[in-house]
């Protein structure tokens, strides 16, 4: 168990028994042992070089795509939030942005400087770290077709690491151990600033039309299957609009999963294993989750 003695010295915010369930989409979640949002990229790396090997570590981002379970996080939970992680500036024909940055504030800043091949970020309701940590992709695009370099804060120091390095495949990136992205360079094409954001009025409106954009949901909950959709197999198994607890299966797109307003993360997990028996059954395809899931049950 780690104590505030055994954390290092760190000029940022650190909280003790820190409540996750607000800062998750779901709304769900018991509470982080050690909540910690350092102060700048030093403050990072002093807390990676000095952190006891014994005491976990878990990185959140916007956590869109997570679920928190009932019993909490043990360890610290690591956060990079604030100016310090944000930034986000063109260079050259690409765009470099902080690990703290939103994904869609990335694709807008890439629209406002005429530069194309980055609209899908738009579709996306998470961070920079996130995205190239999973690879995160939408309406026919990925973080690892556009990534030229990442940095990556690791216990021995700030390594730059150029995309191959990832290891990139579907919704998976290999990360050097206890590494956090910390800052990402885009590639981006010079692009005619209507057609841009004509493209990501597009993808918005499609999101908006089949996504249950404004529920508590996690986003995507099963990665797609080679040769398959996920929404479809879940569909075509009965699943649409099964419930368990305070959980339940959207309506309006199957392959997420809803918090109506008294789920726990157990309620909603377990859906997911029931779905994901279900289809199985019905199909014979065992799905993979893609929503993250971190912490102890209750």
């Amino acid at each position: 168990m780690a104590t505030h003695a055994t954390l290092p010295p760190l000029r940022g915010r650190v909280q003790a028994a820190a409540a996750l369930a607000p800062v998750t989409w779901f709304r769900v979640g018991g509470p982080a042992e050690w909540l910690v949002r350092p102060a700048d990229l030093d403050d990072l790396l002093l807390l990676l070089r000095d952190l006891p090997d014994s005491i976990p570590l878990t990185v959140i981002g916007a956590a869109s795509n997570l679920i928190v379970r009932d019993g909490g996080v043990r360890g610290v939970v690591l956060r990079l939030a604030g100016r310090a992680f944000g930034t986000i500036e063109p260079d050259g024909e690409g765009i470099l942005a902080g690990a703290g940055a939103l994904d869609a504030t990335v694709a807008e800043h890439a629209a406002a400087a005429g530069l194309a091949g980055l609209e899908f970020l738009c579709g996306i309701p998470g961070t920079i770290g996130g995205a190239v940590a999973m690879n995160a992709g939408a309406y026919g695009a990925e973080v690892k077709d556009v990534l030229d370099w990442a940095e990556v804060a690791t216990p021995a120091g700030l390594l730059r690491l150029p995309a191959a390095d990832f290891a990139f495949t579907y919704r998976k990136a290999t990360l050097p151990p206890r590494g956090v992205v910390v800052r990402a360079r885009f590639r981006a094409r010079p692009g005619e600033t209507a057609a841009i954001a004509a493209r990501m009025a597009e993808i918005r409106a499609a999101r908006e039309a089949t996504q249950p954009v404004r529920a508590r949901t996690g986003g995507s909950t099963f990665k797609n299957p080679p040769g398959a959709r996920a929404w479809q197999l879940v569909d075509q198994a009965g699943c649409r609009g099964l419930a368990r607890g305070g959980a339940q299966v959207s309506e309006k797109h199957a392959n997420f999963l809803l918090n109506t307003g008294g789920a726990t993360a157990a309620d909603i997990e377990e859906l997911g294993e029931e779905v994901r028996a279900r289809v199985r059954a019905s199909s014979g395809v065992t799905l993979e989750w893609e929503i993250k899931r971190i912490g102890e049950t209750a």
